[in-house]
């Protein structure tokens, strides 16, 4: 019977469920199939676009790269085979949901700067949604399809014990000094005198153009957006791509047609319709946005202070106030506040991952004391104030059963998972259809694949 090897396949792994660059295409063979495995086929243009994203990278890929990467594409076709065998199933709001993450969070990091993505990516909001629409729908299929393979996955405190007595003394990892931390994050709210400006100026705004004011120069001089210096512009977008109030007016417009105010998570907004091209809308908007005032971020750090008290008393826990008081768009709301390390995706942070404002303010605190309250600013300009719970601190170390249980646990879980997974492809290899082309018979091991080749020599 033959093995994989759990590395190689872990390797595979990450590569397959990380969504790929979107590239230029015509330098691409888009209609090339390189490999075919069951009802489901590997483009070769799959494969350059994530050498692609290796070189941007710096990682200076070369031909094995290129092999593991196919091996990548054909597991992940596997997984999406079999998941359509056993029906499983993703719904379509599930793919817009998953997508809409992703756009927003690259719109924020651009100040919602239509143009600016437009720029980089070489395609509206709407152009790039619907290209990685079928890549994010196997993309979610495989991960479904994985995780029933790996459900029943579990390690018992024996097993930890012996995966950790396994592994070479001298091979053990040595820890550089970490810590874990949980925070409670609260966005200022505006105020009503405040609101009341910003409507009043967006209506004056509304007034201009109803005897006749030109929209993009308006939208230049005043709407308070990254769009401003395209005249407000927006592109053309489908629906799902905008903030569902701004959609629900944008699309009962007629072309030319200029809304009444709309309120939206952002600010007030005016919005022209410049054309209906099928489902797509062209439109572009003023936006006002409503000002924070100092009194506003007080009242904010002072709920913070009194949310701190409770906690440090004992009148109830921090993850119950996470829960409680915490804005719940803030990702480490779900996980009860514990922040995840972007860089490990972990709960541990060495000192040098550790945001300066947060550091200062942990460095001399003990576990379970609470620094802050911390104000941030977000790459959309808004302020945010957070406490932040020491929830652990370690010295730099040798791994070991006592400090790192958890972390070892969680090594020795993925451990079985990927043997798990290993297993499952072994088992499923030699029932399925596949072929590939000839040009990768010198890739490392893919005879495992047990391919029937096609293709020139």
């Amino acid at each position: 019977m033959m093995r994989f090897s759990p590395s190689r396949w872990l390797a595979i792994v990450l590569v397959v469920f990380g969504l790929g660059p979107i590239i230029a295409q015509d330098t691409l063979i888009l209609d090339q199939v390189i490999a075919k495995i069951g009802g489901e086929v590997v483009f070769h243009a799959e494969v350059e676009e994530q050498m692609a994203m290796m070189r941007e990278r710096r990682l200076n890929p070369g031909p094995e790269d290129r092999c593991i990467i196919l091996e990548s594409l054909m597991a992940q076709s596997l997984l999406v085979h079999y998941a359509k065998v056993d029906s499983i199933e993703v719904s379509d709001a599930e793919i817009d949901g998953q997508i809409d993450a992703r756009m927003n969070q690259i719109l924020a990091m651009m100040n919602n700067d239509r143009k600016m993505f437009q720029d980089i990516y070489g395609q509206t909001v709407s152009e790039l949604r619907e290209q990685v629409r079928d890549e994010m729908k196997h993309k979610l299929l495989a991960e479904r399809m994985q995780a029933q393979i790996m459900k029943t996955v579990q390690v018992t405190p024996n097993e930890v014990i012996e995966f950790f007595n396994n592994i070479p003394k001298d091979s053990l990892p040595f820890f550089n000094a970490e810590v874990e931390l949980a925070e409670i994050v609260i966005l200022p709210e505006v105020n009503q005198e405040e609101k009341a400006k910003a409507l009043t100026k967006i209506r004056d705004l509304k007034k201009q153009l109803d005897e006749g004011a030109d929209f993009a120069t308006l939208a230049r001089r005043y709407s308070e957006d990254g769009s401003a210096r395209d005249g407000g512009y927006l592109g053309t977008t489908s629906r799902r791509s905008l903030v569902p109030e701004f959609e629900a007016v944008a699309y009962q417009l007629e072309a030319g047609e200029i809304s009444d105010v709309v309120e939206t998570e952002f600010g007030f907004h005016l919005i022209q319709l410049i054309q209906r091209k099928g489902l797509m809308i062209e439109t572009r908007h003023i936006l006002i946005r409503p000002q924070i005032t100092e009194a506003d971020r007080q009242l904010v750090k002072n709920k913070l202070e009194d949310i701190k008290k409770m906690v440090m008393s004992d009148s109830i826990t921090f993850a119950q106030a996470v829960t409680k008081y915490g804005d719940k768009r803030v990702l480490s709301h779900s996980n009860n506040g514990r922040m995840v390390n972007p860089k490990t995706n972990n709960t541990f942070f060495e000192i040098a991952d550790v945001d300066t404002e947060i550091f200062f303010s942990i460095d001399t605190i003990n576990v379970g004391e609470i620094a802050g309250p911390i104000e941030f600013r977000l790459p959309t300009g808004e302020y945010v104030y957070k406490i932040v719970q020491l929830q652990s601190r370690t010295s730099p170390h040798r791994a070991n059963l006592t400090q790192d249980y958890s972390r070892i646990q969680e090594a020795a879980k993925e451990s079985k998972r990927n043997t798990a997974f290993n297993d499952w492809i072994e088992r499923k290899i030699p029932e399925t259809y596949i072929m590939l082309e000839h040009r990768f018979s010198s890739c490392p091991d893919i005879d495992r694949w047990q391919p029937s080749w096609y293709g020139a020599p």
